[in-house]
C-alpha cells in the first residue's frame, strides 16, 4: 500500500473532472470502477476507484481517490493497493508507487 495526500484550491467539480480524465489517460489499462458521493453542510465528499494492470507486478492493482471540499480548499487522498505478487507479504510496490507518481504529476499541473 502506498499513499499521497495533499490540500489543493479551487473548483471542487473541475478538480474532480480533471484529475479522473489525468488517471484514466494516463494509463492504458486504467479503468473506473465505482463512486461514492456525500454532501452535508457545504462539505463535499467523492470517493472512486481506479484500477489498472502493472506490468512490473504482473498483475492489476487499485487507487482509491478521495477528495473532501470546503469551499476553496480541497484535500485529496490516494491510497494505491494490490500490486505485489507476495503471498505472505508484500515482495513489491513499484506498481502501487508508479500509480501514485501519475497522481502526483497531475497535482503537480495543478
Amino acid at each position: 500500500m502506498a499513499t499521497y495526500e495533499c490540500t489543493l484550491r479551487g473548483d471542487y467539480d473541475q478538480a474532480l473532472r480533471y484529475l479522473h480524465e489525468g488517471i484514466l489517460n494516463g494509463s492504458a489499462s486504467a479503468s473506473f470502477e465505482g463512486e461514492s458521493y456525500f454532501q452535508s453542510a457545504g462539505v463535499r465528499v467523492t470517493v472512486r476507484v481506479y484500477e489498472r494492470y502493472s506490468f512490473a507486478g504482473g498483475n492489476r492493482l487499485s487507487m482509491t481517490l478521495t477528495l473532501v471540499g470546503d469551499g476553496e480548499t480541497i484535500h485529496l487522498s490516494g491510497i494505491t493497493a494490490g500490486g505485489s505478487r507476495g503471498v505472505w507479504m508484500k515482495i513489491n510496490t513499484w506498481g502501487e508507487e508508479s500509480f501514485l507518481d501519475k497522481l502526483r504529476e497531475l497535482v503537480q499541473r495543478w
